[in-house]
């Protein structure tokens, strides 16, 4: 089997050559020796670089993708008595999913009393998905339903994930129109996914059907996360009418509405002005305290006030108050006195009222951590970073240290209006005096800012950050935030570097950034470096874009002409 393949390398390799020797004379080269597989110089003196380049590809393509995928199985030590969770991780440990994919058919053939279960599918249809082998994917999404086996919705919810990034949410919706064909009891979270996708993709009209056709079904089992989502879809359109609606409706689908339903339904009804229902939705909010001080409300609260300011009714937002700070907020008498709210009675300084009217429902409820944090969110969301840095200054004065939520959604708000380094000195001064220890999530929040303001190189610095605090181990999206970064500032060298580093830690970055990288280091005139990448692509089934090879044949080739007899050899290789 290797002869043969080592042959057609070469067959090919001979159609580049007589389609080159107009090209001139000899030139050594440095890329693959086909026939030993190893990564060593070799020389060719007839024609120019182009065969060179060609025998490269010819490699790439036709002895690591073929031949690796072919014999791989060859290579795997199968155990005499095969359990489902033993093949689970032999196609985990496997780079190229065709050659998991090999490994996965085999087994039945070797082992016939084995059977495939829900996990060993649901590893297999990942690592498709994951490399965006659609086509292969869909084939064993068939063969599960054929099989009949248990499956769960998450297997389902990642399929609706990998169509809608590869652009066919229609195919996700008939994915999900053939789920009672499955052995799936459960589809609850493939039903909320795939309505978040038809939101995003603006299908309103599609999400709204399903909804109606599936959400009284005894398969969807939560039904308030549907319909907060529904709701939010209808107030982004300025449609807060019809979300009202829904809203109303909830007690007939036997639901109850969450905090998240007020606060999409608030917002979005004093969005579109129609203040006399929200002032109704606030009244109803308050026989759901039933606990002294129901202080994660208090953003709720907060948006009907400022709306009301901002339309001028003061008086009435301030009337609103008290009622807040009494019925809703329990705040005690004693609480209440203390606020001086003459100076905003007169209208005259909006900002500054909205400011006395924030403070007053701070400090004017029963001190928590909930609504200090919910406070402070709100405001860091809005970009009010003044306001929300005052809470913060109120809540460690009361004795209360600053969550994580909070400096997560502080750092996000300083990073989207460009104050990447006053969010350094957050992670690194504030949150180390109020003992408070970074996340993951919370780092790449800052990686991600840093890359954006085009400082890569600084942010590279946190890896050895992240490296020595306990328990801070970089995940797949630091390092994608990181290469892409470095890319995007032109360090291509460095990117390669950090990409070597998340391949081992067995991390795989998306198509995208490596055709980013290679055709970085192609401008650069690093071509070994572009085919050793172009290589390690292939070899996990992930399939070039075409720009990839223009860059390569620009790179390897002197002039256009050879550029352009390139182009026609590629062809070539793609179609054979």
């Amino acid at each position: 089997m290797k002869t043969e393949k080592i042959e057609r390398c070469r067959q090919l390799d001979d159609v580049v050559l007589a389609s080159t020797q107009r090209q001139g004379k000899g030139q050594k080269g440095g890329f693959f020796d086909v026939s030993s597989g190893l990564r060593s110089p070799i020389h060719r003196t007839s024609g120019n670089v182009l065969p060179q380049f060609s025998l490269a590809l010819t490699q790439i393509w036709h002895f690591n993708n073929e031949l690796n995928a072919c014999n791989s199985t060859m290579s795997v030590k199968w155990p005499r008595f095969l359990i489902p969770s033993q093949l689970s991780q032999m196609i985990r440990t496997q780079k190229n999913p065709l050659t998991a994919l090999k490994i996965f058919n085999e087994a039945k053939s070797k082992f016939p009393n084995y059977r495939h279960n829900g996990p060993v599918y649901a590893t297999m249809i990942n690592a498709l998905g994951s490399s965006g082998r659609i086509a292969e994917m869909r084939e064993v999404i068939d063969q599960m339903k054929q099989d009949s086996c248990e499956c769960k919705d998450s297997v389902f919810s990642s399929v609706m994930k990998t169509y809608a990034r590869a652009g066919m949410v229609d195919e996700a919706v008939s994915l999900f129109k053939t789920l009672p064909q499955f052995n799936c009891v459960n589809w609850t979270g493939s039903f909320n996914i795939l309505l978040r996708i038809l939101v995003k993709e603006s299908k309103l009209e599609t999400a709204c059907r399903l909804f109606l056709e599936h959400s009284c079904g005894w398969e969807v089992k939560s039904r308030i996360g549907s319909l907060n989502l529904l709701m939010d879809a209808l107030c982004q359109i300025n449609r807060s009418d019809l979300a009202l609606h829904v809203f109303q409706e909830m007690r007939y689908q036997c639901c109850s509405p969450d905090k998240e339903s007020y606060r999409i339904l608030m917002r979005g009804l004093c969005e579109d002005g129609r203040l006399n229902e929200a002032t109704h939705l606030l009244y109803s909010m308050f026989w759901r305290i039933s606990q002294k001080g129901g202080g994660e409300d208090i953003a709720v609260y907060r948006t009907l006030l400022d709306a009301l300011c901002d339309n001028g009714h003061v008086e009435e937002a301030l009337e609103i108050l008290g009622k807040v700070l009494k019925k809703g907020l329990k705040a005690p008498k004693r609480c209440r006195g203390h606020l001086d709210l003459s100076y905003s009675r007169n209208g005259e300084d909006i900002e500054r009222t909205k400011g006395l009217i924030n403070e007053a429902l701070i400090r004017g409820g029963v001190p928590s951590m909930a609504s200090y944090s919910a406070m402070a969110v709100d405001l860091y969301s809005e970009r009010k970073i003044g306001e929300a840095n005052q809470v913060l200054d109120e809540m460690r004065d009361r004795g209360f240290k600053p969550s994580l939520s909070i400096y997560e959604a502080k750092i996000a708000a300083l990073c989207r209006c460009g104050g990447v380094e006053e969010a350094v000195k957050v992670i690194e001064e504030e949150m180390v005096e109020d003992s408070c220890v970074p996340t993951v999530r919370l780092y790449n929040i800052v990686l991600k800012g840093l890359c954006h303001e085009g400082k890569s190189s600084f942010a590279v610095g946190y890896l050895e950050k992240m490296a020595r605090q306990v328990g801070c181990v970089a995940d797949k999206e630091t390092y994608s935030i990181l290469v892409d970064g470095l890319c995007c500032d032109g360090r291509f060298v460095e990117a390669s570097g950090i990409l070597e580093r998340m391949l081992i830690r067995s991390s795989s970055p998306g198509v995208e950034t490596y055709n980013t990288l290679i055709r970085g280091l192609c401008l650069m005139g690093r071509q070994y470096d572009a085919v050793i990448w172009l290589e390690e692509m292939v070899v996990q089934g992930k399939l070039p874009a075409v720009s990839v090879w223009d860059s390569l044949v620009a790179s390897v080739c002197s002039n256009m002409t050879e550029a352009g007899v390139c182009s026609e050899t590629l062809e070539k290789l793609w179609s054979s």
